[in-house]
């Protein structure tokens, strides 16, 4: 007769009804106390009762939506009992969490994600900052909700050309660290508002000893002003359309100009791209900044540093693509749409701060070295096998899904470019644009700096 063994193990939740509130292992970054008092603050004590399906677990519960994105409701709230002792909490109909999700609302999410969102990074951490400065970044993107009519009302969807096609989309604006990839601060709402109308929102959480970055579409001067009234320094690509004043010409060919009652200096390049293939391209850039020393900032190390803005594309590329898969949000109504994403954008920075945490346990890492795929599928396993959802004694900032992170660290950054198409059909964009590589090249960069004060698009100096 052959010997059986059994193996047994012990989950740490919490009791009763709450024990499918968790969220695995980043529970320890979410704690049920955090849960708890965003929900004291943004729901009405009469909704906030211990019920069949607690209001805190509702919380999990979305959080959870987010991390499968491939799931139903049903299946979703197997992920979080999967690892429970058994017997565990009766599964409740989709019905049942949809009513839970209407009673608490989106702002509790909100209030989550405002009590998360921020830097990471420490200033000694490699890749953060420059000369000083932490480097961040601002854009916007589309984020797809259902086609039902409340969306499309709420959204504005255009029907101009293609009226039964494509998703009503919601415009979301972020402010994000380029070093860690985290969210500093997010707005979102109808695209009947700008992408200038949501940045400026998103002012208030600029500081000295900031350096934005930016692209074309925030050429404004207004815009400009109101970040240097911040004190946060600013390094943003001008439109081909602005003539600005020759107020002062540098060695390094840049000029002093003035915008919007704000002192710059503007730097005119021609960059050249080299493909392994050798595939050439060229373009034209021209960049205003705040840094007016041409002496401790040179033109040729800010144009450098201006590729550091496409962090916040990757940043997109791993919320909208990696976290959902391309999903559709699943929300049919504008409240649930609004919830559902202020969850999404609370369990990315989650992440995020995993992976901070981990790769801020080794000094010599640059965290975009940190894999989002690898933290991500460590994190959906240990929500299912319910582990370490309770910290222990011993404080362990890295964790399982930090050994899961620096066991598969990324190769250092290689200089290449990719081809940018269009996944959706019926784009207003061609869907590969002539000139661009078939796939993914190593590329050479060449920056030549050309003389601002001698370009077409320079004014004279005013008498």
């Amino acid at each position: 007769m052959s010997a059986q063994s059994v193996t047994t193990r012990i989950t740490r939740t919490a009791a009763g009804v709450f024990a499918p509130g968790h969220l695995g292992e980043l529970t320890q970054i979410v704690p049920f106390d955090m849960i708890d008092a965003v929900l004291t603050e943004a729901v009405p004590a009469t909704q906030r009762r211990v019920r069949l399906l607690p209001a805190r677990v509702t919380m999990y519960f979305l959080l959870a939506m987010s991390l499968f994105p491939e799931r139903g409701y049903r299946g979703v709230w197997s992920a979080l009992t999967a690892g429970l002792d058994r017997p565990g909490p009766a599964t409740p109909t989709a019905s049942a969490l949809r009513q839970a999700r209407s009673r608490i609302g989106p702002a509790p999410l909100a209030a989550l994600f405002r009590l998360l969102s921020g830097p990471l990074a420490w200033p000694r951490t490699p890749g953060t900052c420059w000369r000083g400065l932490r480097l961040v970044a601002i854009d916007g993107t589309g984020i797809a909700v259902p086609d039902s009519d409340a969306n499309r009302a709420w959204t504005d969807k255009t029907t101009a050309s293609h009226p039964a096609a494509g998703y009503p989309l919601l415009r979301l604006v972020t402010l994000v660290e380029c070093g860690t990839r985290a969210l500093i601060a997010a707005v979102f709402g109808t695209p009947a508002e700008g992408e200038l109308a949501y940045a400026a929102k998103l002012g208030t959480r600029l500081r000295p000893g900031m350096m934005l970055l930016a692209d074309r579409n925030f050429d404004a001067a207004t815009f400009l002003t109101h970040v240097a009234a911040t004190g946060a320094d600013l390094l943003i690509r001008l439109k081909a359309n602005r003539r600005p004043p020759l107020l002062g010409h540098h060695p390094d060919g840049s000029i002093t100009s003035l915008i919007g009652g704000t002192q710059v200096r503007i730097i005119e390049a021609r960059i050249t791209v080299t493909g392994a293939d050798g595939s050439r391209r060229s373009e034209h850039y021209r960049l205003v900044t705040t840094l007016l020393d041409p002496e401790r900032y040179p033109a040729t190390d800010l144009l450098e540093l201006y590729h550091q803005r496409w962090e916040i594309e990757t940043a997109y590329l791993a919320l909208k693509h990696t976290l959902t898969r391309g999903r559709v949000l699943r929300s049919h109504t504008p409240a649930g749409a609004e919830q559902e994403l202020w969850a999404l954008l609370a369990t990315y920075q989650i992440l995020r701060i995993a992976m901070t945490d981990a790769t801020g346990s080794r000094p010599d890492i640059d965290p975009d070295r940190a894999g989002f795929s690898v933290a991500l599928h460590a994190a959906r396993d240990q929500v299912i096998t319910a582990r370490s959802v309770i910290a222990g004694t011993r404080i362990d900032l890295v964790g399982t899904i930090g050994a899961h992170v620096l066991a598969g660290l990324l190769p250092a950054r290689r200089a290449r470019t990719c081809p940018r198409t269009v996944k959706r059909p019926l784009s207003r964009y061609a869907y590969k644009k002539p000139g661009q590589p078939r796939a993914c090249l190593t590329i050479t960069i060449d920056v030549t700096v050309t003389d601002a004060a001698t370009s077409p698009l320079t004014r004279p100096t005013p008498p």
